[in-house]
């Protein structure tokens, strides 16, 4: 941090073993282009950043040279140590039903830093210390305080990552809800931002009911932004739609709804799209309930590449300002020349001042 400014780094959805394939190293070259610049798309200052998930690309379950290859991939980092990125675990990285949970994530990703023989994290090396667990951990820089919330397997599924691919909706353990709820309950003064790989339902781009499908000239439903899956929950693929066991539980939306700006933002990612796109009649940032709630994914050129549009989001905190500046940063030039983006950037305005004490 210097000129009284924090900046945060926001990415997610790298599905590195997609684009491997298709001979683009879509989490490195990101990587670079931030800390190098690329041509004439600039490099950018980053204290640290959050990454929302979904390293593995695989619509089966992610294996070892996957996670090798995420590992190698980080290693592009040349001016911020590892530890600077903190991850919490997307719908793709999950592990199989009958495996243990997000072991692969555990092993290569590892946010408390317990496999560094495969994922080469020092904890030690970590700006802002964590506590928790790799399902649910959280970490304060000066009074912003980061609830990172892991999208998980839900037990009570008999399909996932496996035999027949896919997904049901995101994922939270009652676990995990209660620790958010008391969390937020238990730090009034603070500026609370939450993370997890899946946004809320209805609150930013193609996060409602069905809006992850198309249907076909046959009326039948078909993937679009996220794979269809019959017996997977296809309707709710969209948003965060397990809560303790729970069908679209309205668990976090139910609270917000009692507690309106009771947390400041929400980062997620999944639905990968151009940062114009307004499909359901909201954009990539929105606010409701008093809450700001941002998708700053996707990293990937190939993993749904009918809409996908590389980018991903810096957010600048001013020590005694209660605005956050929100930029995007393009990694291709497909859709618009790489690096800034202008038309998608956004002042936010918070209900409290950020200071670093």
């Amino acid at each position: 941090m210097k000129d009284g400014k924090l900046r945060i780094w926001a990415f997610g959805d790298a599905h590195v073993g997609t684009d491997i394939k298709h001979g683009r190293t879509s989490l490195a070259d990101a990587i670079t282009q931030s800390e190098q610049g690329s041509g004439d798309a600039p490099p950018f200052e980053w204290d640290f950043a959050i990454d929302i998930g979904d390293m593995s690309g695989g619509h089966d379950v992610p294996d070892d040279a996957e996670g090798e290859e995420v590992v190698q991939q980080l290693g592009a980092l040349q001016q911020h140590k590892r530890e600077s990125i903190y991850s919490i675990c997307g719908n793709h990285d999950r592990s199989g039903l009958d495996e243990p949970d997000a072991w692969w994530w555990q092993k290569w990703v590892d946010p408390l830093g317990k496999f560094p023989q495969f994922s080469k994290v020092d904890q030690s090396q970590r700006p802002y210390e964590i506590a928790g667990t790799w399902e649910r951990y959280s970490f304060r820089v000066g009074n912003l305080l980061f609830l990172m919330m892991s999208d998980r397997n839900e037990p009570s599924q008999t399909i996932g990552r496996g035999t027949l691919g896919g997904n049901p909706g995101g994922v939270v353990s009652a676990e995990t809800f209660d620790w958010w709820k008391d969390m937020v309950a238990s730090h009034p003064n603070d500026i609370i931002v939450s993370a997890h790989h899946y946004m809320l339902k209805n609150t930013t781009v193609a996060s409602g009911d069905w809006e992850g499908m198309r249907k076909d000239e046959n009326g039948s439903w078909r993937t679009h932004y996220h794979g269809y899956y019959p017996e997977g929950t296809p309707h709710g693929a969209s948003y965060l739609y397990w809560v303790g066991g729970k069908e679209d539980s309205a668990s976090f939306e139910g609270y917000f709804a009692d507690n309106p700006a009771a947390t400041a933002l929400w980062l997620g990612g999944h639905t990968h799209t151009n940062p114009d796109d307004t499909y359901g009649g909201r954009s990539h940032i929105e606010q409701k309930w008093g809450t700001w709630f941002l998708n700053v994914g996707a990293l990937t050129r190939w993993h749904v590449k009918r809409t996908v549009v590389p980018l991903s989001r810096r957010l600048t905190f001013e020590q005694g300002s209660n605005e956050v500046l929100v930029e995007c940063y393009l990694h291709t030039d497909q859709y618009a020349p790489m690096g800034w983006y202008k038309p998608a950037e956004r002042r936010l305005t918070l209900a409290k001042p950020f200071s670093i004490r």
